[in-house]
């Protein structure tokens, strides 16, 4: 049996994820995972839906049973953080005080939400952990009146997830067009539709500028004035990431920590996955930091590979689901122009894949509804083809024969 011991910070998909195929590709040496919330890994989405809606228990999305960390001689370490990082004398340090050696290390310590500054209190609620959605399903139990600030995907699900429960919502935003900056305006438009068409309050390119406390909720005031009235606030407004433990340790950091496409991080040994990653692309050949389930699991067992010997490039396309309300939204790839795609299907019915076409190459679609386009798509995002616009919108020709196959593009997909 090695000696070797590799550590992974973090209580994520990412950090399980190597796990796993660290034992998958036979590495059976020691293997350390810390995590500083009290519970094993486990998946974030159902946060803002399943469970948040009390139809999921939280055995059911972890990422592995807690037996199994047992079974596979996995040292799990809940509630506790790593505090400092020795990059020369190759350890870390935990929360407890112990000075934990190892041969690698893989910082997989996610994002946190940005918060709003001056707003806050017992009824004003930050979505990222399941204390948070656990906190927030109690309170939404006894509310009426529910206001989200930011109309991103999370917001978004939670607005979706507060009216199947029967409540009142208001969604501010700044953007003129709610969800425009990572869907493009024309399908920002659609999605906005979707909520008002179940009694949602969208109040576009308005942001919050004053919160008071009242006897029995909150008063919110606009910048335009506009005053509404509610019971909780849920905000939504993105997440930075956690790369405070890797720039103290001197590792570098720009957006994210800086991994190479590997996963590789400035420092030896010492790799990064998940939300907090800072990847070089080979494909897209530039640096991208991708806050995704997907992509988390894919860039851990990538890490895994690459730890126990391989030199394997992570060369993903990036795919990501949103679910709201029975509604499915999907997206593979990098859109290369938002505002210039090509419609396949019907906006009005909600049933349509949007693609980005350059130079006859497709760089993405997004997809509602259309599950079957996206899966696709993904098969064959970086395999040689050409196609035109005219064949994307003709959909009496089936989407797969304007994709040829080859036995790298399956082997991707």
């Amino acid at each position: 049996m090695s000696t070797r011991r590799h550590v992974l910070v973090g209580g994520g998909v990412a950090a399980a994820a190597t796990a796993t195929h660290l034992r998958k590709h036979g590495f059976d040496g020691e293997i350390v995972l810390v995590g500083d919330e009290p519970q094993p890994p486990y998946e974030r989405p159902p946060l803002s839906k399943d469970f948040l809606l009390g139809t999921t228990e939280f055995e059911e999305f972890q990422v592995r049973p807690p037996a199994w960390y047992d079974e596979q001689s996995v040292d799990l370490r809940v509630g506790i953080r790593v505090t400092a990082i020795d990059v020369p004398g190759r350890s870390v340090t935990l929360s407890t005080g112990e000075r934990l050696g190892y041969d690698g290390l893989v910082l997989a310590t996610g994002v946190r939400p940005r918060r709003l500054p001056g707003l806050d209190g017992d009824r004003v609620h930050y979505l990222r952990t399941a204390a948070d959605s656990q906190r927030l399903r109690a309170q939404l139990a006894e509310s009426e009146r529910v206001v989200v600030i930011g109309a991103g995907f999370i917001g978004c699900e939670v607005a979706a997830a507060a009216v199947g429960l029967g409540k009142q919502v208001t969604i501010f935003d700044p953007a003129p067009t709610p969800l425009a900056r990572v869907l493009g305006a024309t399908i920002g438009s659609v999605m906005t539709g979707i909520h008002r068409s179940r009694g949602v309050q969208i109040r576009a390119g308005e942001y919050i500028s004053e919160l008071r406390h009242t006897g029995d909720g909150m008063l919110l005031t606009s910048n335009l004035g506009h005053r509404v009235e509610c019971d909780l606030v849920v905000v939504g407004i993105g997440c930075e990431p956690n790369v405070e433990l890797a720039a103290e340790a001197g590792l570098a950091t720009d957006g994210g920590i800086v991994v190479d496409e590997y996963g590789r991080t400035s420092a030896p040994d010492i790799y990064a996955a998940g939300d907090v990653a800072a990847q070089y692309h080979p494909v897209y050949g530039r640096t991208i930091r991708v806050e995704h389930h997907d992509n988390a699991l894919r860039q851990g067992a990538n890490v895994a590979l690459n730890l126990t010997g391989s030199a394997e490039p992570f060369a993903e396309a990036h795919w990501f689901w949103s679910d709201q309300y029975e509604h499915s939204l999907q997206s593979v790839g990098r859109p290369a122009d938002l505002e210039d795609l090509v419609i396949r299907g019907s906006l009005e019915d909600h049933d349509f894949s949007a693609f980005s076409l350059v130079d006859g190459r497709i760089q993405a679609v997004i997809s509602l509804n259309r599950p079957r386009d996206v899966l696709e798509v993904r098969r064959m995002l970086f395999a040689p083809h050409e196609v035109t616009a005219e064949q994307l919108r003709d959909e009496s020709v089936p989407l797969k024969r304007l994709i040829p196959r080859s036995p790298w593009a399956t082997a991707r997909a």
